[in-house]
Order: C-alpha cells, then sequence, then structure tokens
C-alpha cells in the first residue's frame, strides 16, 4: 500500500501485560493480571499455538488493543510435567533414543528413554522440542 503525503494513518496504540494462566473452560481460557489482578477471558482462536503450553500458574505477555487482547505470547520455555510416557528401555544406551511423552497439557514431545511420568521436564515453546529435566 503506498500513502500520499496528504493520506492520514491512524496510529495504533497496544498495551502489554503480564499475565498468568488460571484455567481453560471450553474454548475460552481465563487468566490474571499480575499486577492488578484483573481476570480476562481469551478466546481459543486468540490463544491459537499457545494453547497446549498453558499450565496453570504459566506467566505470558498478551497484547491489547482498547482493552482487548489480541495476542498471546509464550516465555521461550515452559515446565511441564510427564502424565504418560513408555518406561525407559533397559536396552537402550544413553544415545539419542526418543519417546513419546505426553504432557499435562495433552502436548505431545519427544523425549530420551530415561523421562518418567510424574517427572517435570523444560520444553522450548519455539520448537516444541524438549530441552531437560526441570530443575
Amino acid at each position: 500500500t503506498r500513502f500520499r503525503s496528504e493520506d492520514r494513518v491512524e496510529r495504533v496504540i497496544l498495551d502489554q501485560a503480564e499475565m498468568e494462566f488460571l484455567y481453560q473452560e471450553g474454548d475460552s481460557f481465563h487468566f490474571m493480571n499480575t499486577e492488578t489482578y484483573d481476570q480476562v477471558t481469551i478466546p481459543g482462536e486468540l490463544v491459537g499455538d499457545a494453547a497446549p503450553f498453558l499450565a496453570p500458574n504459566l506467566k505470558v505477555e498478551v497484547e491489547f488493543h482498547e482493552n482487548n487482547p489480541i495476542s498471546v505470547t509464550l516465555p521461550k520455555t515452559v515446565n511441564l510435567k510427564v502424565v504418560k510416557t513408555e518406561p525407559g528401555l533397559k536396552s537402550a544406551s544413553a544415545t539419542n533414543t526418543l519417546k513419546p511423552a505426553t504432557t499435562e497439557t495433552g502436548l505431545v514431545v519427544q523425549v530420551p528413554h530415561f523421562i518418567t511420568e510424574g517427572e517435570v521436564i523444560t520444553i522450548n515453546t519455539e520448537t516444541r522440542e524438549y530441552l531437560a529435566r526441570a530443575k
């Protein structure tokens, strides 16, 4: 799009707030502002690809335009609990043997064979890859 010098362009002001994820109800995600404690409900289509990473108490950045949420930005990594995975193979060496693990949010990631159910793991939110056991 080209603008002429006499064209008027409205400036959009966006606000960002740190929000804590509280819970999901159907296709709605409930967050709380960490400074004001105001709660906001964000529809699933705005949460988008962030949904599988949202565990209660996770802090995210929410961008607002005129008090309406428009996007959710995840931290670079999240810690999620493994709720289902196969036991490690005794014959598997410490090489890059991976197996699927389902996290508390339903996200499935490939993890090393030594990860067991109940452990908390760190996941890169951009690549959706296992990084390490959470400390």
